[in-house]
């Protein structure tokens, strides 16, 4: 079964990502490393792959 947006919305905010909103089913992350993400889809929404990779990146990125 494919992850929700909404996992990786929490493994963001686990990591120290902050919610700075967005317009429609667009939200941009963003941490104090200066790492931005923006992801699409409403919560309930499966995870693409290239998202579900792409937030595994990002994070790896902004905690090195």
């Amino acid at each position: 079964m494919p992850k929700k947006l909404r996992e990786l919305m929490k493994e963001l905010e686990k990591a120290g990502f902050v919610d700075r909103g967005g317009k429609g089913s667009h939200r941009n992350y963003m941490h104090s490393s200066g790492v931005i993400l923006t992801l699409s889809g409403q919560p309930g929404d499966d995870a693409k792959p290239y998202q579900i990779k792409l937030v595994k990146e990002i994070i790896r990125e902004a905690l090195t």
